[in-house]
């Protein structure tokens, strides 16, 4: 629960303003909002660090308009992931300020400062039909406050692109490392940096790829030590992920000053 929001309604019952049952009453306010459909977490920021993530596949334009407008009323960042096209426009319409990224299908807007996290994330790719999910990974890990470097299309087929990025793998507190095919740029990164790895297989391949399945079993099967496997084309769980990894070692620095 926000800090300041708890203070002013301590303040409040001190000074005699309201008394304990409304105070309550205020907190369940703000606890979930149920839609019918959805029941909007609002308290998800404050146990996990990031309010709650609209997925949007699968959903109506109305009901991911709905729950976007209500988590902008309540003035929490925003962050919908896997937008259509016919979401988008009609959810830009609503809330102009709303900031889009196409090729990743990400909506976002920041209402609320976002504590910055000191170490930097790299997210790699081996191909250009990858850029996808690597943008919803990069994104993803912005948005929650994380500086991010990128480096598109070094799969092993020319690992060569590969060293171009050889300073960043070395100063990169977490590396994501995003391949499809046969998915062995997970397994080449882990030999060449002492980061904790995060590695996405993608569907991109041809038929014995199995839609990502061959590059999500060689990922599982990693040589390198450090390998971190998310599921198939999840760019946001691997955002996510690193992006908590990234924030652990300075929280425990600022704890023992």
């Amino acid at each position: 629960m926000n800090q300041e929001f708890l203070k002013n309604l301590l303040e409040k019952i001190k000074n005699g303003q309201i008394d304990i049952a409304t105070a309550l009453e205020e907190i369940k306010k703000i606890s979930f909002l149920d839609l019918g459909f959805a029941k909007i977490d609002f308290h998800r920021r404050f146990r996990k660090g990031f309010p709650e993530v609209v997925y949007c596949e699968n959903k109506t334009i109305e009901q991911v308009v709905k729950i976007i407008q209500e988590i902008d009323n309540h003035k929490q960042n925003i962050l919908a992931t896997r937008l259509k096209k016919e979401q988008t426009e009609i959810l830009l319409q609503e809330i102009p300020d709303l900031q889009y990224r196409e090729i990743a299908r990400i909506a976002f807007k920041i209402n609320e400062p976002i504590e910055k996290s000191g170490g930097e994330i790299l997210v790699l790719c081996a191909g250009t039909s990858d850029i996808p999910v690597a943008e919803e990974a990069a994104i993803t890990a912005e948005v929650m406050g994380n500086k991010v470097e990128r480096g598109y299309d070094v799969g092993v087929a020319g690992i060569h692109r590969l060293f171009k990025y050889q300073d960043l793998l070395g100063r990169a507190r977490v590396v994501i490392v995003v391949a499809g095919m046969e998915g062995a740029l997970a397994s080449v990164v882990g030999g060449l940096t002492p980061a904790p790895i995060v590695a996405v297989p993608t569907s991109v391949g041809y038929g014995a790829s199995f839609g990502g399945l061959s590059a999500l079993l060689s990922m599982l099967n990693s040589c390198s030590a450090g390998v971190a496997v998310m599921n198939i084309d999840n760019g946001f769980g691997a955002g996510y992920f690193a992006s908590l990894i990234n924030s652990i070692p300075y929280h425990n620095n600022k704890s023992s000053e």
